[in-house]
């Protein structure tokens, strides 16, 4: 019998390939599912990076393996990016890489540094690729509680100082998906200090920086004094310009990590297409300000959630940035898992129940902002007209 690797057992089915196989399911049957449930962003890019794309794919040169690690003229436009928006200098031959979408890169960072019984830092609620990362390593997780009571941010304090002597990597996502919450340059310099005195590697997940709402603009983790000592930030085109489709991302900051993951990505994949880093450069160079346009359609999207969701007895406070509304379930509720499958059954809304991202995620739901305006408006009119229970 043909049996996979062991370690193969160390990575469960990824929840929304299953719930996109569920969906699939019911709208076959008829059904008019809304989805709210993925981070996917439905408005496209703006027509001058999408042309970019078709200029630089017309080059009959232009489809032949690209450079290992994305072309010089991407990583400067990267770095050049991060000067402007960040204040942030960073030499684009050592310390930014080009990645095929922030996923692989924050995968690959963690077998390019963990060995078996070394401790990774994992939040708590998070994104999933973290645990798996470090599982498929043979690393032993240890789980940060991002809590209401302490803005959904790591309490440092309560690490125990056993756990912090084996630690190699510490990851770190904000703003924050799932719970929308925003960390500032102290919050950031407490990593950074707890990261140097015990000698590990901080990732940064950083995808969200520039969505953001009521004036709210993120910052860099790179800003931080002594960061690039000891982080690594990954971001992405996919949240900041619509361009998730187009997998396109980057690696920034220690120059060590940024050249092991080059070393492990160049047995892995050869780099990007080139017309997709073509416009990506287009995209980072370009005028920012359609970005703010962007925003408010959220914020308009954010805000009719917020409105809607107390009808189903849900609560959230408005969030800062990314693209979700972090809601907590009913008095009285127990399960998020029941809550959604019961939700997608009655009304055929699909949102994400919160242990899909930790068992500190249980009690939340999560709702994304990344759904046309007219089909978040009635979703919201189903939900309000809608209430959990045997019942319902």
């Amino acid at each position: 019998m043909i049996r996979p690797a062991q370690r193969m057992q160390s990575i469960p089915p990824y929840f929304f390939a299953e719930l996109g196989r569920r969906i699939a399911r019911l709208r076959a049957a008829g059904h008019d599912v809304i989805r709210m449930d993925m981070g996917s962003p439905d408005l496209p890019p703006p027509a001058h990076i999408v042309e970019a794309l078709g200029r630089s794919a017309e080059s009959p040169d232009h489809h032949g393996y690209a450079p290992f690690g994305g072309t010089e003229s991407y990583r400067q436009a990267v770095a050049d990016h991060y000067q402007r928006r960040f204040g942030v200098t960073l030499d684009p031959q050592r310390e930014v890489l080009c990645l095929i979408g922030s996923k692989e890169g924050l995968f690959h960072l963690t077998q390019a540094f963990v060995d078996p019984g070394d401790v990774v830092l994992v939040p708590d609620p998070g994104y999933p690729v973290y645990e798996t990362a470090a599982r498929f390593a043979g690393g032993e997780v240890h789980f940060l509680p991002l809590l209401a009571e302490n803005g959904f941010l790591p309490a440092w304090d309560r690490i125990p100082q056993g756990v912090l002597a084996r630690t190699k990597l510490l990851w770190l996502n904000y703003p924050n998906n799932p719970t929308g919450a925003v960390a500032d340059l102290d919050d950031f310099a407490a990593a950074i200090r707890l990261a140097r005195q015990h000698g590990f590697l901080v990732g940064h997940d950083a995808p969200y920086t520039e969505v953001g709402f009521d004036g709210y603009r993120a910052p860099s983790a790179l800003q931080v004094d002594g960061a690039r000592e000891v982080l690594v930030e990954f971001n992405s085109l996919s949240k900041s310009h619509n361009m998730a489709g187009w997998r396109l991302g980057m690696a920034l900051g220690n120059p060590t990590a940024i050249e092991a993951l080059y070393t492990l990505k160049s047995q892995v994949d050869t780099s990007h297409f080139r017309a997709v880093m073509d416009a990506g450069e287009v995209a980072l160079r370009s005028d920012q300000g359609w970005l703010e346009q962007r925003n408010a359609i959220y914020q308009a999207r954010r805000d009719q959630v917020l409105a809607a969701i107390p009808h189903a007895g849900l609560a959230a406070d408005p969030p800062k940035a990314a693209l979700y509304v972090w809601a907590s379930l009913p008095e009285g509720v127990a399960s998020s898992l029941a809550f959604t499958d019961q939700m997608l059954e009655d009304i055929h809304v699909s949102v994400t129940p919160g242990v899909a991202f930790g068992a500190q995620g249980e009690g939340f739901v999560r709702l994304s902002l990344g759904t046309p305006t007219e089909r978040v408006e009635q979703a919201m009119d189903r939900i309000a007209d809608w209430r959990y229970g045997p019942a319902a």
